[in-house]
């Protein structure tokens, strides 16, 4: 039986970035819905969406990343779950498929990005924590969105992951060849550092910093078979 799939994008004031990311996922054949979650924003992310062919999910105010993807969740039909950041670059209908067919298959029951501008040690030990773009069964997040909707707004990456080690869930990192931008790019240097530090103060405050170390481990324990950090789909997948 055919796996059915939807795609959340939370954005806020992310119209510039939008466009190409929706590129990738509207009538992607792999996908059956694509919603948009708009955060807030004051820059027509949602009119962009729409505009694209996405559903379209309207925050009166700011929740957050983790307000905004609970949001979204709810919203959803599919059987899987795949998220995406709102500002990647580069990201392709090929790398989205990679990204899914770990869960589709059956080879893991949940899988993570290793983007290609991820940070070096993330790199080296083949695997980034906290990355944004996922792959889950919906059935398994359902019964804890009003905890994610709660959530600090960056809380949302290092709860999932606590999730699936509790799980003990198969676990797949896919390298994904897309980038993000830094905030300091998208936000100018001292709004871009003042977002990186409140970004680390969400995810220290959803869990403390030898709590993240232990994540780290687990989740590299959890990686199955093949090892997920050099997951590569066979030719035709």
């Amino acid at each position: 039986m055919r796996v059915s799939v939807s795609c959340i994008i939370p954005a806020w004031n992310e119209a510039a970035r939008l466009p190409s990311v929706l590129a990738a996922v509207v009538g992607h054949p792999a996908i059956d819905e694509v919603i948009v979650v708009d955060d807030g924003s004051q820059d027509g992310s949602a009119a962009v969406a729409e505009a694209a062919g996405a559903q379209v999910v309207r925050l009166v105010r700011n929740r957050g990343k983790s307000g905004a993807v609970a949001a979204g969740i709810a919203r959803a039909r599919g059987d899987v779950i795949l998220m995406l950041d709102a500002d990647l670059i580069g990201v392709t209908a090929k790398g989205v498929l990679d990204l899914l067919m770990p869960v589709r298959s059956g080879r893991a029951d949940v899988a993570i990005s290793l983007r290609q501008n991820a940070p070096w040690v993330w790199r080296r030990i083949g695997l980034d924590y906290i990355s944004g773009e996922r792959v889950m069964r919906r059935e398994t997040v359902l019964p804890y969105l009003d905890r994610m909707a709660g959530l600090k707004g960056f809380g949302l990456e290092v709860f999932l992951n606590r999730l699936w080690i509790t799980e003990k869930a198969r676990v797949a990192v896919v390298p994904l060849a897309a980038t993000s931008p830094s905030k300091a790019a998208k936000r100018g240097l001292l709004r871009g550092i003042a977002a990186d530090i409140g970004m680390m103060w969400d995810i220290f405050g959803t869990i403390g910093p030898v709590a993240a170390l232990r994540q780290i481990i687990a989740l590299r324990g959890l990686q199955g078979t093949p090892a997920a950090r050099t997951f590569t789909p066979a030719a035709g997948q």
